[in-house]
């Protein structure tokens, strides 16, 4: 979906529900790409290393009798018996343990992998800020995320940012969520987007509502398709010059128009009687 709008309308519900003094944490789960600490500055609290544990076959003890091969489920080991040689592919592996297990000859190790950082920080009163971040080149955010949603912790409401898309990273994330709002716009681009995130969100079994940045830029096609599926349509943020520049200097929209804060706030409380965050 809509990255900067998603981006953006998280990042209001949380400044609202802070002016609010709920009880809140916001993660960053977009972990390839995360931008929360671009705009809201809190106090650094705590950072975690994610790792991964990856196996490594000593070829002097290794017997070659395949068995790590076979238990690997996902490919992620190169066995050429012919040829006597057998090694771990570590972008393929994904942390399950499997090779070691089925080893009986003692030759495989296993060694951590930096794979991210998760950062917590202080805003205000009650309110924390949680950042996931991947080592630049790593395979899949997915550990760095659930490390993220874990650090985030049960308060009376956490927003998670997600990834845009549907890939891994998006389902790693909407699966934890209570309730999910896709925000797209109203163009064909925006609708195709919104057309699969609906499907994969649904397939998921989560309640879900609909936002529209930048209301009135393209047509009326995306209105009709929530009409004929009965997505409920949550909120329109008009299409705003104003808001474009607010956005561009660093600022927030809600904290300088009372419409804006007052919008938002509408929001935040028809998501909260859903009775399902």
């Amino acid at each position: 979906m809509e990255k900067w709008g998603g981006f953006i309308l998280i990042y209001t519900l949380f400044w609202v529900a802070s002016q609010k003094g709920i009880d809140c944490a916001l993660a960053d789960c977009d972990a390839e790409e995360p931008n929360v600490a671009e705009f809201i500055a809190g106090e650094e609290e705590q950072v975690d290393e994610v790792y991964q544990q990856v196996p490594v076959i000593d070829p002097e003890k290794c017997s070659f009798c395949g068995k790590c091969y076979e238990y690997c489920s996902y490919n992620a080991i190169l066995y050429l018996p012919e040829k006597r040689m057998i090694q771990v592919l570590p972008d393929l592996c994904h942390d399950c343990g499997a090779c070691s297990y089925a080893c009986q000859a003692g030759a495989i190790t296993e060694h951590p992998k930096l794979l991210g950082r998760v950062t917590r920080a202080v805003y205000g009163a009650a309110q924390h800020l949680v950042e996931g971040r991947a080592e630049v080149g790593v395979y899949t955010p997915v550990p760095v995320i659930t490390h993220t949603i874990r650090e985030a912790g049960d308060r009376e409401l956490v927003l998670l940012d997600s990834p845009p898309g549907i890939s891994c990273s998006f389902i790693a994330t909407v699966d934890r969520a209570d309730y999910v709002v896709l925000v797209t716009e109203p163009t064909p681009f925006g609708l195709h987007d919104l057309e699969l995130s609906a499907a994969t969100v649904r397939q998921l079994g989560k309640p879900f509502g609909v936002v529209i940045n930048r209301a009135g830029l393209g047509d009326n096609e995306i209105y009709r398709w929530l009409e004929r599926k009965s997505i409920p349509l949550l909120l329109e943020v008009p299409f705003d010059r104003e808001v474009a520049r607010v956005y561009a200097e660093g600022g927030l929209p809600a904290a300088v128009d009372d419409s804006y804060r007052e919008m938002f706030s509408r929001l935040l409380t028809q998501i909260v009687q859903q009775k399902v965050i």
